[in-house]
């Protein structure tokens, strides 16, 4: 798991961009449930399995502009 996530952080700007666009979304909220699982952290596991089967319909929004801010997606870990 924290390969993925590796994976995931050293993935170019542009790449973590695209993959923040409407309906291809649901890979940052995996990355984030993997993420929390990996950290042992019981409250963002919890709000991964929310978003997961929730969502947030402008979350792409936000994942976009963290990214371009950060270079990371918002998640607390």
């Amino acid at each position: 798991m924290k390969s993925f996530v590796r994976a995931m952080d050293n993935l170019p700007l542009i790449v973590k961009i695209i993959l923040a666009l409407p309906m291809i979304d649901i890979v940052w909220v995996v990355y984030r449930l993997i993420k929390s699982i990996s950290n042992e952290n019981v409250l963002g596991i919890v709000l991964g399995v929310l978003l997961l089967f929730i969502g947030i319909p402008f979350l792409w929004l936000i994942d976009i502009i963290t990214l371009i801010i950060n270079n990371n997606v918002l998640w607390f870990d």
